[in-house]
């Protein structure tokens, strides 16, 4: 999943706009800032399963009922749509899955913080055949709407269907998975675009009672975790699911509904009383109420949460700005929570464009890693770290390897060398860039870039954009995308592993391949790792990993990502979602 400071984490944020890392990594030679008092959260690296789990949820202890808990997402203007079919960021889903929306499964906690995936509008973790082109989900008969009404297999089949509409959902994440593994799903326009406004024309996903059954493409061992994402779940039948309406004010499942939303502003919800929580295995409703405000200004979160005010007490940070940390480290105690993500941050140079990987390896010796991390806001060896693989630390598979033998740093003497092997050495290499411009902190960050770029021996044009970077980069007929040469994309994927990751940033003609890397036989493994038995499949993502990143060099991972929450006095349980590297939503409470 896409993650930006408009959708999620920074690419540096030079381009910002927005699974398992480890927490805690430190930059080469150097201690992370402060005293490292902050709660780590345990990373997620998938496997752990609870197949029969059912609701209501354990209480969480002490935990009471009602109240306000307001929410300071600092940078980030939330998400564009709330239609679950179109959700892709980490900010919107993390709280939409969490609050709004329930799909075939979802995540809980363990009693040791670790996330395990568990039943939500299935009743199982879902049946499949012996060569996983097959799966079914027997739907619960006791999950409803907000209105009331019962949530029918009928309709978690039509959401389902819904995700298979690239055109009406571009930067949905069916576009990636959902076309990809299900059954003719590249062939089939969807129900909106394909004017088949029941999915009678798509055969492979069907009802029969409670049951619902999609047909594969190819092996799809991970379609229980794929089933987490909202995308999953279902969408009303007829006109009350028109994409224009529902990406306004969709039905909501889960415990919360929306009462408003102010784009890029301030997001509202209340409580659900048609929810049953004897219906849900994970989620809980102690709150009345969730305010969530984007695009909030860091310094003056950063100062309320430190300050102690009475606003503060029921509030929530989603980050902290690099010179509040060795303060907030030594005087928060457990209110201070690093949470690891299962999000890498990339720079992306178009691979049709930059053909020399000299050129690119010279980009990434002329990126200034930490000056860019801390103009944007993030902690260097607490929230960000060097990344050197695709694959971030903790998912099973993953190589450990430097392409250039040691971690890559800002280097612009060997930026410049480089250029000049590539046959550039006689002037500036020209570079062509967006960047956030509402967001100050992106701006700090692009100046950043900027200045290093240059040092390193490119000539650097930024464009400044008013919306989403990935408005214009995921966008192949904008023109002013088609005169980049460098993009990015910062990206969550959907479940921790090589195959949710890999593909969806290195498969030629995918969504989120921003870099437009294209090379047969790089596809044609991918291909092949799908019909490997389970087990080796793990290895054989990481060896890929790290024989596409030495032999092309085709993106730059410019950082692992951690986050810092910081909670107020009155909030209960404050803790990370490891699956997803944000606040643990469903067992937040006010104490009252």
């Amino acid at each position: 999943m896409r993650a930006s400071r408009t959708l999620a984490c920074a690419l540096g944020a030079a381009v910002v706009a927005l699974a398992a890392c480890s927490g805690g990594v430190s930059r080469p030679g150097t201690p992370p800032i402060g005293g490292g008092k902050a709660r780590s959260q345990i990373p997620f690296s998938g496997g752990s399963k609870d197949f029969g789990r059912q609701g209501p949820a354990a209480p969480v202890e002490g935990a009471t009922p009602g109240g306000t808990i307001t929410v300071h997402l600092p940078g980030a203007p939330g998400p564009d749509s709330l239609d679950p079919t179109a959700g892709w960021s980490v900010v919107g889903n993390a709280i939409q899955q969490a609050l709004v929306s329930r799909s075939l499964t979802q995540y809980a906690r363990d009693a040791d913080g670790n996330p395990v995936l568990v039943p939500d509008l299935a009743t199982d973790l879902g049946s499949h055949n012996e060569d996983y082109t097959e799966w079914t989900f027997t739907i619960r008969d006791d999950a409803t709407w907000q209105d009331g009404s019962p949530v029918t297999p009928a309709e978690v089949a039509f959401g389902i269907c819904r995700s298979l509409d690239v055109e009406q959902f571009p930067a949905g994440p069916g576009a990636q998975y959902s076309r990809t593994y299900f059954a003719g799903g590249s062939d089939y326009d969807g129900p909106y675009t394909g004017n088949d406004p029941g999915c009678d024309d798509y055969d492979a996903i069907t009802v029969e009672g409670q049951d619902v059954t999609i047909e594969m493409e190819q092996p799809f061992p991970d379609m229980d975790y794929w089933g987490a994402v909202m995308a999953m779940g279902p969408a009303p039948l007829g006109d009350a699911a028109d994409p224009i309406a529902y990406s306004q004010q969709p039905m909501a499942t889960g415990p919360y509904l929306v009462e408003s939303w102010s784009p890029d502003e301030e997001l509202v919800l209340v409580r659900n009383d048609a929810w049953d929580a004897r219906s849900d295995p994970a989620r809980h409703q102690y709150p009345d109420r969730w305010v969530f405000k984007f695009n909030a200004d860091q310094t003056m979160v950063d100062e309320m949460m430190l300050s102690g005010t009475s606003e503060s007490r029921t509030s929530l940070a989603t980050s902290l700005g690099p010179g509040r940390y060795t303060e907030a480290d030594a005087v928060l105690g457990e209110r201070l929570v690093q949470q690891s993500s299962p999000c890498v941050t990339t720079l992306a140079p178009d691979y049709s464009k930059i053909e020399e990987i000299e050129v690119r390896k010279a980009l990434a010796y002329a990126y200034p890693y930490e000056d860019v991390w801390i103009a944007d806001g993030e902690v260097p060896g607490v929230t960000r770290d060097y990344a050197s693989s695709v694959m971030p630390p903790g998912m099973v598979g993953r190589h450990v390897f430097q392409v250039d033998g040691e971690q890559i740093t800002y280097d612009p003497a060997r930026s410049r060398a480089l250029l000049s092997d590539a046959g550039h050495g006689d002037e500036p290499y020209p570079i062509t860039m967006i960047y956030y411009e509402l967001d100050p902190q992106a701006r700090d960050a692009q100046d950043q870039i900027t200045k290093g770029l240059e040092a390193g021996g490119f000539e650097v044009r930024a464009f400044p954009v008013q919306e989403s970077p990935y408005n214009t980069w995921l966008n192949p007929d904008d023109e002013l995308n088609q005169r980049l040469n460098v993009r990015g994309v910062n990206f969550c994927p959907a479940w921790p592993a090589g195959a949710a990751l890999l593909p969806a940033l290195l498969e030629g003609g995918a969504v989120f391949n921003t870099a437009g890397f294209d090379e047969p036989e790089v596809d044609e493994a991918m291909d092949r790792l799908a019909t490997l038995p389970i087990g080796e499949q793990p290895e054989a993502w990481g060896e890929l990993d790290e024989q596409v990143m030495t032999d092309y060099f085709p993106i730059i991972p410019t950082a692992y990502v951690n986050k810092l929450f910081v909670f107020g006095a009155d909030i209960g349980n404050p803790t990370g979602d490891g699956s997803m590297g944000t606040p643990n939503y469903k067992d937040l409470y006010v104490v009252q």
